[in-house]
């Protein structure tokens, strides 16, 4: 038995000494030392949710970099500051011939509603779009959702006709930049997650041109689209990229018989782009429109306080905030994470995602958790200054499950084998399937010198209930790990966490 291996079974037993290695212990060792961990860092914490006694414990007091576990601290803080039920009421003020939309930090604005009032979420989330991935989905639901409801309401307040301008204003907080991949400009105003969908469908034929559909549909996105249709043996390869201001070519190969594939484009100015879209809708519902979206808007915004004084004639009012804290939570996504410090500054009369961290902060402090352990400097994670124990995450996690809205966060977590980033971490009849409740995290960084990919962290953090009936709350957390040669993200370490998430329920005493 080599030195490294007796050092994990002394720190993973319960009784840390001379104690022998548990059958659990050894079933970890079997994880912890494949070839791709020989200079990587493991950090592993699991407690009993009842009486707070620790199962397994491994460097559970180091810094990690959590990758998108941030996401259980900052939507967390968005719970308890402005509460599960909390709706945005995003209005429409009319100033004389002119109409303002004033944006609020609505996460999805109606974009995500399903018929029967939740918020529709696809496992694989199309802001995580790439070259070659084949599962991104759209949810079949209305990305306009929200804009149309605000023009059927101003046509039932009698509006026929704007002679004026239509504005959108975001002075709300302080425009900033998000961690992580996906549309990166925080902003109030999100509609279809400020990004348009190019939907590239295969012809009947080899050689033949795609089919290719903007969703939405606009013309304030310019696209040059040529996807050739390959064998059904070709090779999926659909680039994207930017060439300049709201300008993407799009080119590449799919082959015969695929499912549609789904590709984005991010829009430079998220207010540019609400607006073009909210003319192209108020003309849908019959309202005559004179202002072009493809022109600066010509007036200009009132002073904020003026509001105050202003009644809206319309007001679209959104699902409970936990609702979007599940698709999150679930899909993991990096521009609702990064918008939730921004809002909690709003609520405490601040704009700048500073403020907005610090009250972060205070917020988990007053909760309990030990913040002055770790260092947060996003809400969705990747900044270099993102560092965490497990300790620290078990404990915000143990902290949660005693207030009387927990059951709703709980909702939002990604279920083991079933939904969410979690959908695949484990085979379909693994035991644990569904057992396992847990926000993941993924960040990798290029290894030039080897032409691979660097696992900077994976990770997931959560709640479990064991073979036994045992209820635990869990931190488990790989920092520098080398992936093997062609392989881009962290697929096999995930089936490894969820090797380790298997191990623990059939295992754990």
């Amino acid at each position: 038995m080599n030195h490294w291996r007796v050092a994990v079974y002394l720190i993973l037993v319960p009784s840390v000494g001379l104690a022998e290695p548990t059958s659990l212990d050894r079933q970890l060792a079997t994880v912890l030392q494949r070839s791709e961990y020989k200079y990587a860092r493991w950090g592993i914490l699991a407690i009993d949710a009842a009486t707070g006694q620790p199962v397994i414990e491994l460097n559970a007091d180091q810094l990690f970099a959590p990758a998108s576990v941030t996401k259980l601290y900052s939507c967390a803080a968005a719970m308890i500051a402005l509460g599960a039920e909390h709706r945005f009421e995003t209005p429409v003020y009319q100033r004389g011939e002119d109409l303002i939309l004033v944006a609020q930090g609505d996460l999805t604005f109606g974009g995500r509603t399903t018929k029967d009032g939740h918020m529709a979420f696809a496992n694989d989330d199309h802001i995580y779009a790439t070259a070659t991935k084949a599962t991104t989905a759209l949810t079949e639901t209305d990305p306009l959702a929200g804009l149309k409801d605000l023009a059927r309401q101003l046509k039932e307040a009698g509006i026929r006709e704007i002679k004026g301008d239509v504005l959108i204003d975001t002075r709300l907080f302080e425009i900033a930049r998000g961690s992580g991949s996906g549309p990166a400009i925080v902003t109030p105003i999100l509609v279809n997650d400020n990004l348009v969908d190019v939907v590239v469908r295969p012809a009947e034929a080899a050689g033949q041109p795609a089919a290719i559909e903007l969703v939405p549909k606009t013309e304030f996105v310019q696209l040059d689209a040529q996807v050739e249709t390959v064998s059904k043996e070709g090779r999926l390869n659909i680039t994207t990229r930017r060439v300049g201001p709201n300008r993407f070519v799009v080119r590449g190969h799919i082959p015969q018989g695929s499912k549609p594939q789904v590709r984005i484009c991010p829009v430079d100015d998220p207010a540019g782009f609400a607006r073009a879209l909210f003319l192209d809708v108020l003309r849908a519902e019959g309202i005559r429109v004179t202002a072009s979206g493809l022109r600066e808007p010509t007036a200009e915004l009132p002073e904020w306080e003026s509001y105050a004084k202003l009644k809206p004639l319309a007001m679209h009012r959104s699902l409970p905030l936990a609702e979007s804290l599940k698709v999150t939570l679930k899909v993991s996504h990096n521009l609702y994470a990064s918008t939730l410090p921004l809002l909690l500054a709003v609520k405490e009369g601040k704009r700048t995602l500073a403020q907005g961290m610090l009250i972060q902060g205070q917020t988990l402090a007053k909760l309990g958790v030990e913040i002055e352990a770790i260092s947060l400097e996003s809400g969705a994670g990747g900044g270099d200054g993102d560092k965490v124990t497990p300790r620290v995450t078990v404990q915000l996690l143990q902290l949660l499950r005693q207030r009387e809205d927990w059951p709703k966060f709980e909702a939002a977590l990604p279920i083991l084998g079933v939904d969410g980033t979690l959908a695949d971490a484990v085979p379909k009849d693994s035991p644990a399937r569904g057992k396992v409740k847990g926000k993941t995290g993924t960040y990798t960084d290029a290894n030039l010198l080897l032409g691979r990919s660097h696992l900077r962290a994976k990770s997931l953090a959560g709640v479990m209930t064991t073979a036994k009936g045992r209820e635990l709350i869990f931190a488990i957390f790989v920092n520098d790990a080398r992936l093997p040669k062609g392989m881009m993200t962290g697929t096999r370490d995930g089936q490894a966490i969820g090797r380790i998430c298997e191990l623990i329920y059939e295992h754990a005493p």
